[in-house]
């Protein structure tokens, strides 16, 4: 049953003021909790800016593992967060699935070379290249196609004698 209105305040001022020692303390907060205690998945996603729904897709494939809490519930740390944003920040970038594990699993090693981590950006960065390299010579070809056409009342059009493969089509 819920508490009455006035034990309610009482806990919530309670609470505020260990909040308020906590942080003259030193230690960080939140939600009244210390930040070490572990957060549950929406505290996450707020911190790392990602979805529950992308945390719990994240968890399925295997990028993370948070760590569990006797009711079940998943419990993630400061650690489990800083990749989680790492994972928000390099799929942003277009990184795949198979590079972002590759970059959390350096990430997560002390002992990684930064050349490991710059051949993995290097590579993801070529393929932008060549995608913009793809877009372009798609663009010329439509431009082409589009100044090539009449775009007035009659039949004839030269976009889609472009698209069918430059073969008039017989009406």
């Amino acid at each position: 049953p819920p508490r009455p209105r006035s034990a309610r305040r009482r806990h919530d001022a309670a609470r505020a003021a260990d909040g308020a020692a906590g942080a003259a303390d030193g230690a960080a907060k939140d939600n009244g909790r210390p930040w070490e205690a572990g957060m549950n998945i929406g505290e996450a996603g707020t911190r790392a800016g990602l979805p529950a729904k992308t945390i719990r897709y994240y968890e399925e494939i295997g990028l993370i593992r948070p760590a569990r809490r006797a009711n079940g519930y998943r419990d993630y740390s400061p650690a489990d967060v800083q990749g989680l944003a790492l994972l928000g920040r390099a799929r942003a970038l277009g990184f795949s699935i198979e590079d972002c594990r590759a970059l959390l699993a350096l990430e997560r090693d002390r002992g990684r070379a930064s050349a490991d981590v710059r051949r993995i950006a290097e590579g993801h960065l070529a393929g932008i290249a060549d995608r913009i390299a793809a877009l372009r010579a798609m663009e010329a070809e439509l431009s082409r196609l589009v100044s090539a056409c009449h775009g007035d009342a009659g039949p004839d059009c030269a976009i889609l004698d472009g698209l069918a493969g430059g073969e008039r089509r017989e009406a």
